[in-house]
């Protein structure tokens, strides 16, 4: 008799905030994701050059690379993987951000963001997803 392997979703969590990324880890586990936490760009963009994640939460503001550094050197050396990112971000009230959450085209969360927010968010991304 063969034995039937599932395929678990992965998603890499860029967040330096450990109280967030607990929460991440928690709320997303529960929705059959296999999480990893990277606490800042440069660490995710180590992974990333061996693991393809199915999606990766982003959070915009990290120390040593942040969001905006590990985005646009995965649209230039992988923009497949760029355009599995979704960002975190406490801060969409600054002209640049907001610029360059509408120049990306990526979904966001606002911090502080709810366990419900981050299911539904990653709900959608999954009903719209090519990663199969």
């Amino acid at each position: 008799m063969e034995e039937v392997v599932s395929k678990e979703r992965t998603v890499l969590v860029v967040e330096d905030e450990p109280a967030i990324a607990k929460v991440c880890v928690r709320t997303l586990s529960a929705e059959g994701f296999d999480v990893e936490i990277a606490i800042n760009g440069q660490v995710a963009l180590n992974r990333l050059n061996t693991i393809m994640y199915d999606f990766c939460l982003v959070d915009i503001r990290t120390p040593k690379m942040n969001g905006v550094e590990l985005y646009k050197r995965l649209k230039d050396n992988c923009p497949e993987m760029a355009n599995r990112i979704i960002f975190s971000t406490g801060d969409v009230i600054s002209d640049n951000i907001r610029a360059f959450l509408e120049e990306t085209g990526r979904p966001f969360l606002a911090k502080p963001f709810t366990p419900e927010e981050l299911r539904s968010i990653f709900r959608v991304a999954l009903a719209t997803s090519t990663t199969s």
